[in-house]
């Protein structure tokens, strides 16, 4: 198993992996926060920078994990 993690952990860190998990979370990052900070951001109330943080690191770690185990997949 601990061949696996870091075998894992490369994957996680190579740059196709880390460019598609980048493109991503900048989509739906952006898409998160217009759905959830649109009236905030287009308003007058301060915007809350943990949740702009998490719209996009969210998305990147998902992204990332799961472009990291598909890589590690046997062929089918």
């Amino acid at each position: 198993m601990p061949e696996r993690g870091s075998r894992l952990w490369r994957a996680w860190w190579s740059r196709p992996v880390m460019g598609t998990a980048i493109r991503v979370s900048v989509v739906v990052g952006l898409a998160l926060n217009l759905i959830n900070q649109g009236p905030v951001l287009f308003g007058a109330d301060p915007v809350v920078a943990w949740q702009v943080v998490l719209n996009f690191l969210v998305p990147y770690l998902v992204s990332s994990y799961s472009a990291s185990r598909q890589a590690l997949a046997p062929p089918r």
